[in-house]
């Protein structure tokens, strides 16, 4: 689906305040501000942004129920939290923004999808949220949030990769707003996801009302310290756990880095440029009770998301695995499920939770 259905389904909201839900890292905070800043100048704002956080899902019994008894929502706006079948409130007008691999298509009537998934190159959900940006309220008014779909690349694609494939977009950002402080910003707005609280909420409002990214790095209020403190924190536990050695079984090595801290992304990204034939696991089963969260990453192996599939256990309805994308993927199960995959995996009581 094109940005003309963003306007179309829009056009469909009914009474009430629409409800913008988005997710905690870079990419998907940078996206749920373009959209709720575009929305507040128009007809449909002021929007109200919810980000689904640490162990949460849009389409959970949990977040349907606050939906439902909070104020009447207008309609909702999902971004950067994946694409499925299900509808997350019936007959609500819903726009999934998204670039991840979908896990299930919604029908028409369900939600409108604009997803950057199978585009070469993938724009990210905030370049996305951009260009629907720029089809509500024309180029002029979108262009001076061009800095935030910048960042969410940034932060999903690195510089090279964001300056290479979307060079428009970076060379736009670039007139006001240095590399410098795009990056400064982009670490510290991914930082209170992976810190111990995971409480996301002072970079989206540092995001909501900030006028680039050198704001967000000079911030002196209690949500720009609040970003350096949760940058501090999970730079000593990202320290620690890059000590620890890894684990070998067959093509997978794994690295437990169990933390409070929502570390195992990175820490499997910094063994691969040392492991590049092997599929690097990061797991980490001390960052919410009852699960191990884990990432997978490689060098060599092109779709992650199927070498996953084809190794994994039997699955319970608490369990998410293998999602994301094909180059960075990995889930969130339970202990149980996690001894199972471990073990096909063929490793031994070591790597067990």
């Amino acid at each position: 689906m094109t940005v003309a259905g963003f306007a179309e389904t829009l056009a469909r909201f009914g009474a009430g305040t629409p409800v913008v839900l988005c997710h905690d890292d870079a990419d998907g905070l940078a996206a749920g501000a373009i959209l709720a800043r575009a929305l507040a100048g128009t007809p449909h704002g002021p929007a109200r942004v919810r980000v689904i956080g640490r162990g949460e899902s849009a389409w959970s019994d949990a977040v349907r129920a606050e939906l439902a008894a909070g104020p009447p929502v207008s309609g909702l706006l999902v971004t950067d939290l994946g694409v499925q079948a299900e509808a997350i409130l019936s007959g609500l007008p819903t726009v999934i923004i998204d670039h991840h691999v979908p896990r299930s298509e919604p029908a028409p009537e369900v939600a409108t999808v604009i997803s950057g998934y199978g585009s070469e190159p993938t724009p990210t959900s905030s370049l996305l949220a951009h260009r629907c940006a720029t089809a509500l309220i024309g180029e002029a008014g979108a262009d001076p949030l061009v800095w935030l779909a910048a960042l969410g690349a940034v932060g999903d694609l690195g510089e090279r990769a964001s300056a290479a494939h979307f060079p428009d977009v970076m060379a736009r950002a670039r007139r006001s707003h240095t590399l410098k402080a795009l990056r400064e910003a982009v670490s510290l707005v991914n930082a209170p996801r992976r810190a111990s609280r995971g409480d996301a909420s002072p970079a989206l409002r540092l995001l909501l009302r900030a006028s680039g990214p050198g704001e967000i790095a000079s911030d002196t209020s209690p949500d720009g310290d609040a970003l350096r403190q949760a940058r501090a924190e999970v730079k000593d536990a990202l320290e620690a756990a890059r000590k620890v050695p890894p684990l070998f079984s067959g093509p997978v090595a794994l690295v437990r880095c169990d933390s409070p801290c929502q570390i195992h992304a990175l820490v499997a990204q910094s063994w691969t440029h040392r492991l590049r034939r092997q599929v690097v696991i990061g797991a980490n089963a001390g960052f919410r009770d009852g699960f191990v969260h884990f990432a997978a990453r490689s060098a060599g192996v092109p779709d992650l998301i199927a070498f996953l599939n084809e190794r994994a256990p039997p699955l319970g309805p608490d369990d998410q695995f293998a999602q994301g994308h094909r180059r960075a993927t990995g889930g969130q199960i339970t202990r149980e499920t996690w001894n199972r995959f471990a073990s096909g995996l063929g490793f031994g009581p070591e790597a067990m939770a």
